[in-house]
């Protein structure tokens, strides 16, 4: 089954173009047969009305010498018609007859019969059978051979001349699939390339008025989601930059609290409300695509953040190796890949990192040993803010913005981020992100 729209395209240009060539190849065959049965008929006519007019002519002692030495040319002459069936003119052929030869002869009508055909391995057919009276009386019986003309044999060039003509068919094909379709391969391309890059180039305007003007609602509509996510990162990165100043002087004026244990949780829960700022603002950075991209070592980077676990005393294991470099924003990238594994080391204790290429992507895959997470919840925790357990403190649980970022950051490199339940236990996050091999 043909499922790409360009492939559609051109098996029904082809089909359509070589269905109506033969169509007409077999009407143009069907009107031949028919002029040249209608020719064929008219000389046999004219050759009857010959005939008769010159068997008249004749005594009679000579008519049946002189048929015998007629060729037949599908015409049989008998001298004993049975007149007991005679109708009145009812046949085309024997009216056409009437109106050449006029009053000075009598037809008349008989049955069809079966009769030899020409040649002696003829099968029998049925023939026309029509009687004409003499001047002096007699009678004669004409019987006609239907026209059994075959279609002409076909040519050895035929198939070359029909070679050619499916194969320039086949051209003008794919030129109108190609010409129809790629503009609607760019559009498709440009909004994969808006999903990954808000801030990529605008589409050419050019082409056809159809496809001016839907390049034209493509660029508009690429303006205002970027107008809408700029003033939404903008109005975040504001909220949480100008809470840092009151939280800081709050905080300042908490550690003058005389009671200890009132201090202590009023200092806990200012940290965590400075905590969500600092998540909320690295929420807004993941959003926000100004970063110039550049190419990246996919492995440099992963054993970077790796070394930095490791120096910091955390249980992180780094194995494998992709040999490819990525188009992408290198500090979005790491922090990316620093929030996955924090969140493992959170959850799990420890992180061990896998990284492979498989068919132009780079698959890293980062697990833990921690408990996992029921499957209902895999997909739920990508959700900003939502945590699994409402009734564990900050420290155990975030803020839940971890993975959202996490997710932000991939997703505009055109890359992918799940999660899942690994067999042998602990929950292992699957990162996949496009590159080439170096």
């Amino acid at each position: 089954m043909i499922r790409s729209l360009s492939g559609r395209v051109f098996l029904v240009l082809i089909l359509g173009v070589v269905t109506s060539a033969c169509l007409t190849l077999w009407f143009s065959l069907g009107e031949r047969q028919h002029g040249l049965i209608q020719s064929r008929e008219t000389h046999m006519l004219e050759r009857v009305e010959q005939l008769i007019m010159t068997i008249d002519s004749l005594p009679a002692d000579y008519r049946k010498p002189f048929i015998q030495l007629l060729p037949r040319f599908g015409i049989q002459i008998s001298f004993t018609p049975d007149l007991s069936s005679a109708q009145t003119v009812n046949s085309p052929n024997a009216a056409i007859l009437v109106q050449k030869l006029g009053d000075d002869f009598h037809i008349t009508s008989l049955p069809f019969i079966q009769c030899q055909g020409m040649g002696p391995a003829a099968p029998m057919l049925t023939c026309e059978n029509i009687a004409v009276t003499l001047h002096d009386g007699s009678h004669i019986a004409f019987t006609l051979l239907p026209p059994r003309i075959p279609l002409p044999p076909i040519s050895p060039y035929f198939y070359h001349y029909f070679l050619l003509f499916l194969l320039f068919v086949a051209g003008l094909a794919y030129f109108v699939t190609r010409m129809t379709i790629r503009p609607l391969q760019k559009l498709s391309q440009a909004a994969l390339d808006l999903g990954n890059d808000i801030n990529h180039p605008p589409l050419e305007v050019t082409g056809a008025t159809e496809l001016r003007q839907a390049s034209s609602a493509f660029n508009a509509m690429q303006s205002r989601i970027r107008h809408h996510i700029e003033q939404r990162t903008h109005m975040l990165a504001a909220i949480t930059h100008d809470l840092q100043t009151p939280l800081t002087r709050l905080r300042l004026r908490l550690e003058k609290v005389s009671d200890s244990e009132l201090r202590e949780r009023l200092i806990s829960d200012l940290s965590a409300m400075q905590d969500m700022i600092r998540e909320g603002l690295q929420l807004a950075r993941s959003m926000d695509s100004s970063e110039q991209r550049q190419k990246v070592n996919l492995d440099s980077l992963l054993d970077s953040a790796v070394s930095d676990a490791c120096d910091a005393g955390q249980a992180v294991m780094l194995s494998g190796s992709a040999k490819m470099s990525v188009q992408a924003q290198p500090q979005a990238i790491l922090r990316c890949v620093n929030n996955l594994i924090d969140n493992a080391l959170k959850y799990g204790q420890r992180a061990t990192l896998t990284v492979q290429a498989d068919h132009g992507m780079a698959v890293i895959r980062i697990r833990d040993a921690g408990p996992g997470l029921p499957p209902i919840e895999l997909e739920k925790v990508f959700t900003p803010f939502y945590r699994l357990e409402t009734s564990r403190s900050r420290d155990s649980g975030g803020t839940g913005l971890g993975l959202t970022i996490a997710r932000n950051i991939i997703e505009q490199h055109g890359g992918t981020l799940s999660l899942r339940n690994h067999p042998e236990g602990g929950l292992e996050a699957t990162l996949t992100i496009p590159g080439k091999s170096i």
